[in-house]
């Protein structure tokens, strides 16, 4: 069982910045990969970064050049920071864990909303 907790979400202007945090806790061995996920209301769910546990980071186009990923091992904590934030980036961003067989295990989400 992994446990993962996301924060850091909130309101920001419009180039502005935020950084998530995943906190995992639980059985995080069994951890293949941290996932981040974005759903807009009205929009398809949207992959937009992950980091498997070799540290490879992967970004989707919409975000490459202003999204990055990092992790503190120490804390069982991936971050996703944020910068050049667009209004178009607001969403409930989720971390999710890529468990292989056992499936997939989601943060409870948190909101980002850029205004223009």
């Amino acid at each position: 069982q992994v446990h993962l907790v996301e924060s850091g979400g909130g309101l920001v202007q419009a180039g502005g910045s935020l950084r998530l945090s995943c906190a995992a806790t639980g059985s995080i061995s069994r951890i293949i990969a941290i996932n981040w996920y974005r759903q807009a209301p009205g929009k398809q769910r949207e992959l937009v970064a992950s980091m498997t546990g070799g540290g490879t980071p992967d970004y989707s186009d919409s975000v490459k050049g202003r999204f990055s990923l990092s992790r503190d091992n120490a804390k069982s904590t991936m971050y996703l920071q944020m910068n050049s934030l667009k209004p178009e980036d607001t969403a409930v961003y989720y971390c999710a864990a890529d468990l292989g067989t056992l499936g997939d295990s989601w943060g409870q989400g948190t909101q980002v909303t850029v205004s223009s």
